[in-house]
């Protein structure tokens, strides 16, 4: 398994991401996330989107974050969301979003990032386990989906976690 830097338009993770939207569409029956993003969101040192592969080259998992400051939305200077982490099915429960969550957290230190944020919703069970087993802890709402009911926000500082 290795996880290599890629830009948010490759293919690979255009193919993950649409995997990702599917599967939003099922838990919460819509069209999946309608956050605004774009490719240039992830470019460093602003951002990074990151896909791990298996032995054979191919994409299972992926896992992005973007750099974030003070707006209306209710980010706050440093932040770095997180964004489109993922597993595909098939790969799931061998520790990969864990390793992708890592690696990010390692790279938006770097970047001078003091918080990772992200938001999920009620219908991901999974991730908010894997979130809060990873230190991070409820914040205050923020982002597209703060206003709905289902959305659920976590952070953690990243100045004082390894």
């Amino acid at each position: 398994m290795h996880i290599r830097r890629v830009s948010f338009d490759h293919p690979d993770a255009m193919k993950l991401n649409d995997q990702v939207q599917a599967e939003y569409a099922v838990r919460y029956g819509d069209d999946g996330d309608a956050t605004p993003m774009a490719a240039a969101d992830f470019d460093p040192p602003k951002g990074v989107y990151l896909i791990a592969y298996d032995e054979h080259g191919t994409p299972v998992a992926s896992g992005g974050w973007r750099a974030q400051d003070t707006n209306d939305e209710g980010n706050l200077d440093g932040d770095a969301e997180l964004k489109r982490m993922y597993v595909i099915d098939g790969m799931r429960g061998r520790g990969l979003a864990r390793r992708i969550l890592a690696a990010l957290e390692e790279d938006a230190r770097a970047a001078g990032r003091i918080r990772m944020v992200l938001e999920t919703g009620t219908k991901q069970p999974e991730a908010i386990a894997l979130y809060t087993s990873s230190g991070y802890e409820p914040c205050a709402k923020f982002g597209y989906y703060r206003l709905y009911e289902s959305s659920r926000c976590f952070a953690k500082d990243l100045r004082t976690t390894g």
